[in-house]
Order: C-alpha cells, then sequence, then structure tokens
C-alpha cells in the first residue's frame, strides 16, 4: 500500500475511529457497524482560500454592529430560529423521508426575492427541482423557450439553461430558478461547490443533502462518516469566513436520528428536527440545538397540494368541532416555547376484556399517564386497576408540558363516567402524586389564548392566583388546590 495511505476503521453509528476491526463499538453499543475507510496522511489542503489570520481580542471590543439577524419571509422558520437567520450560522435540518424536508427549503429560497440564495441538490436533478417549484406555485410557469444543456466540468452534472442565454461556468454563472434571486447547482463534488460560491457570492447557501456530497481530500465514499464530518467542516468554515448562513439537509437513521457521526450536530450551530406523521396533513419543526435561541419553540406547517403553509393559529385547527358535549374529551392550554396553543385530550375508558388491562398512549407520555392512573386510584378512589385506559392527543402532535396533567385525568374520569365536560370548559395545570393541583408557568398568556378562541371557563392552580387579577379576563377563572374540586365542580 502506498505509504501516504492508511486505513482506519469508523463506527456509522457514532463516528468512533478505531485502528482495527471490532465487533462492537466501545462508545455507543453498537454491533457491527465499523466500516474500513481509506484515509491520506497528506491531506490535499482544504478547499476554500483565505488570508485571514484569527488574533485575540478582549471581548468588550468586539463590534458587534455586523450581527444582525437576517429576517425571511416564513414567519414560523423565523421563530424556530429565534427571530431570524444569524450571518455566518450553520443549521442542520433533519426528517423522516417524504415529511417534506426539501420541500420546505425549496420554498425558503423562492421567497427570499431581496436575498440571493443558492439551492445544491445532490439528489435530484434540475428538472426535478424545477418540477416541484412549478408544483408549490412560487416559481412562475417555466418558459417556453427551449433549453440546451452545458457541462461545468467532469463532475458535475447537467444544468439546462435557456439558450438566449450566456453561461460561463467559469465565472461561476449558475442557472436562476424561478425567483430572481434562486439559482441551483446539480452537484456532489464540494471543490466544485466552492469555486462557484466564490464567483456567485450567495447570501444564503442550501444543501439537499450533506449525505451526497463528497470531498476529494477524503477516497472513501459519499455518506459515509468521514466524507460527511470533512464537508460539513468545510462548509462550517466558509460560513464562519463570509458571514453566510447555511442550511445541511441530513437524512435520519431508522431510529429517527440524523444519519452520520454525532460530532456533526456539535459542529452545526443549530439543529432542526421536521416531524409529523403521514396520515396526518401537519407537520411540525422543533429545534434539538440553538446557539442563538430557545430550544423550546414549535413552529406548525400544513401540508398542501401546493407545499408547505404556515399554520399562524394551531388552537383553531388542533380542536375538533362539535356541536353537542363528547364523554372523555378535555381541553388543555398548554404552552410551546413561547407559543399558547389549546389542544384537545380524547381518552377511552372500557371494562378490560381478556384480563390484563390494556394501556395506550398517543402523543402524550404513557409513563405519566400511567402516573395520573395511580393517583386517580390511590388519592381520589376511582376504580381504574381493572379499565383499559386509551389516550389521544388530536391532531397527531406529541406534548410533554406538565400542564396537560389535569386536562388528560379529567378526561380519563369523563369516559369512566359517561359524563361530558362542558365543550367552553379548558385546563392548564399540573397534577402532583399526592393529589394537589401545582402551578405553571406563563398562566396569563393561557388564559389569554383561552380568551380568544371563545372559552368561558378555564381551571388553574390556587397558587397561580399570587399576582394574577381574574378581573382583566373575560373569561371565568376557577382556581382550585386538591382533584377533588375539579370533579366535585365538574361532575357533581
Amino acid at each position: 500500500m502506498n505509504a501516504k495511505i492508511k486505513t482506519a476503521y469508523f463506527c456509522q453509528s457514532c463516528g468512533s475511529q478505531s485502528p482495527k476491526w471490532v465487533g462492537k463499538c466501545s462508545a455507543c453499543g453498537e454491533w457491527n457497524t465499523f466500516v474500513e475507510e481509506i484515509l491520506q496522511k497528506e491531506k490535499k489542503g482544504s478547499s476554500i482560500q483565505t488570508n485571514r489570520t484569527a488574533i485575540p481580542q478582549l471581548i468588550s471590543e468586539i463590534n458587534l454592529s455586523g450581527e444582525q439577524r437576517i429576517k425571511i419571509s416564513d414567519n414560523e422558520l423565523s421563530r424556530v430560529l429565534g427571530g431570524g437567520l444569524v450571518p455566518g450560522s450553520v443549521v442542520l435540518f433533519g426528517g423522516e423521508p417524504g415529511i417534506g424536508k426539501s420541500t420546505l427549503m425549496l420554498q425558503l429560497a423562492l421567497k427570499e426575492k431581496g436575498l440571493k440564495t443558492l439551492y445544491i441538490s445532490g439528489e435530484e436533478s434540475e428538472q426535478q427541482v424545477s418540477i416541484r417549484a412549478e408544483r408549490i406555485s412560487q416559481a412562475p410557469p417555466p418558459t417556453k423557450a427551449g433549453t440546451h444543456k452545458i457541462r461545468a466540468n467532469e463532475n458535475a452534472h447537467f444544468l439546462s439553461v435557456p439558450p438566449e442565454e450566456d453561461i460561463d461556468f467559469v465565472n461561476g454563472q449558475i442557472p436562476p430558478l424561478g425567483s430572481e434571486g434562486a439559482y441551483i447547482l446539480t452537484e456532489t463534488s464540494i471543490q466544485n461547490i466552492f469555486h462557484h460560491l466564490s464567483a456567485l457570492k450567495p447570501g444564503l447557501i442550501i444543501v439537499d443533502s450533506i449525505q451526497t456530497l463528497h470531498s476529494s481530500v477524503i477516497e472513501s465514499s459519499p455518506g459515509s462518516v468521514s466524507q460527511i464530518r470533512e464537508c460539513a467542516s468545510e462548509f462550517l468554515k466558509f460560513a464562519k469566513q463570509s458571514q453566510i448562513p447555511v442550511f445541511l439537509i441530513g437524512h435520519v437513521t431508522k431510529d429517527g436520528t440524523i444519519a452520520g457521526p454525532k460530532v456533526l450536530e456539535h459542529m452545526v450551530d443549530t439543529v432542526l428536527q421536521f416531524e409529523g406523521d403521514r396520515n396526518y396533513v401537519y407537520r411540525l419543526l422543533r429545534t434539538t440545538k440553538n446557539r442563538f435561541g430557545s430550544t423550546n419553540e414549535l413552529g406548525i406547517y400544513e401540508m398542501v397540494g401546493s407545499g408547505l403553509r404556515e399554520v399562524s393559529n394551531p388552537s383553531e385547527i388542533l380542536i375538533t368541532s362539535r356541536e353537542e358535549p363528547t364523554n372523555g374529551v378535555a381541553i388543555a392550554a398548554t404552552m410551546e416555547g413561547m407559543r399558547p396553543m389549546l389542544i384537545e385530550i380524547q381518552a377511552l375508558v372500557s371494562s378490560a376484556v381478556y384480563g390484563t388491562p390494556q394501556r395506550s398512549s398517543t402523543g402524550f407520555d404513557l409513563r405519566r399517564m400511567n402516573m395520573l392512573l395511580a393517583v386517580l386510584e390511590k388519592r381520589c378512589g376511582f376504580k381504574l386497576g381493572i379499565k383499559d385506559v386509551f389516550l389521544n392527543v388530536a391532531g397527531g402532535i406529541k406534548v410533554d408540558d406538565p400542564a396537560t396533567d389535569l386536562s388528560v385525568a379529567c378526561a380519563i374520569l369523563s369516559s369512566a363516567e359517561d359524563i361530558a365536560i362542558e365543550t367552553q370548559t379548558c385546563f392548564a395545570a399540573e397534577v402532583g402524586l399526592t393529589g394537589e393541583i401545582r402551578a405553571v408557568n406563563r398562566v396569563e398568556q393561557r388564559i389569554l389564548e383561552a380568551e380568544k378562541l371563545g372559552f368561558t371557563k378555564i381551571f388553574i392552580s390556587k397558587y397561580n392566583m399570587k399576582g394574577l387579577n381574574p378581573k382583566q379576563f373575560n373569561i371565568d377563572i376557577n382556581p382550585v388546590k386538591k382533584m377533588e374540586d375539579v370533579f366535585s365542580s365538574l361532575f357533581g
């Protein structure tokens, strides 16, 4: 073997390196995940050329005038990012196949009229991306003129451009996509990508996806741990030096985690997760890491024929319209970051037919549901140990707010006793192991959201009344201290 080349073994699950093959990874505990990859001792150098040299500076003397956020037209994405794009930030965007990652990023590229964006696709041709751009109704109709094809270099894909335009790839000119400021490049070689970036100078870069890119510095196949780490490192270096924000779309594994080494999530500034059930039209955008904002924010989209539509008021779509009260249904006032939402909790309690009671929960933590059932059994005297209990959060979303405890308990008892809760009643309180009703945060925002949607009564903890003026709200506020107080008020 060449003296300049050496081999190493990398875990395809966590990216751990080993000089020899081992059956079980000592870092993550997975079996048979080590794959041999060829590395170079003498690297050909970085794809980015710079003359900048970092020097020590006092924190108080650093100029922050140029660190203003870039405003984007997508309000849901802007909220999740913390109020816009930070110049020079690198955002890793992951989600299940077919969930809508590419569609959302393409919409972002086409919407930003005043921002030159470059959409780099390593998975689809320019014709496929153009078809999607037409489908989401953001790009103008395709031109009727014929096209001719030009190849940028040996590793680039063909790009279609109108024949009347003179495209010079040497100068970094890339065919526009739909909008005046949106460009597309179908390329997988990272060296060629940076060659075009230096000439085009975009204001936003979207890479779809990071697993399809490869660098000539690393002699391993695209998608391997070494290639993903090297390509992400190059984009990170480019973003910090040029102050251009970069979106990296990432694949996910069967466990739902972003594919590639775990160090990839440590390298980037923000990690976004796109979630949703294929049986529902709603998609949830969550932040699992954000160096420039909160990780508790939530963005909601609706999948329609023309793409992804922003949902500005999720409470109205998450609550089912009913003409008459139905037992087993309770409304919870929750918070997702700074956004108040009202969601519908559905419960079904029936006799256990097969001896062993079943416990099932969708969208709510099953262990917490079992805890609430134990509280109702022990503290309140309801015999639920021989009952099947099924719980569902309407709309296909997942909640982990403790303030949903009281609504879950009331929905379960409503189904067990066959007594319906009034449709204009909602709940916002946590339930303790002793049966007490505990206070929750941001109770004023929850009350205002319930009032805005037309609810006439809300149950909160008595300990939330300190500093709260009930007269400023046009809704009946019922402070309660124990579970018994709630049940006597609801069911008599």
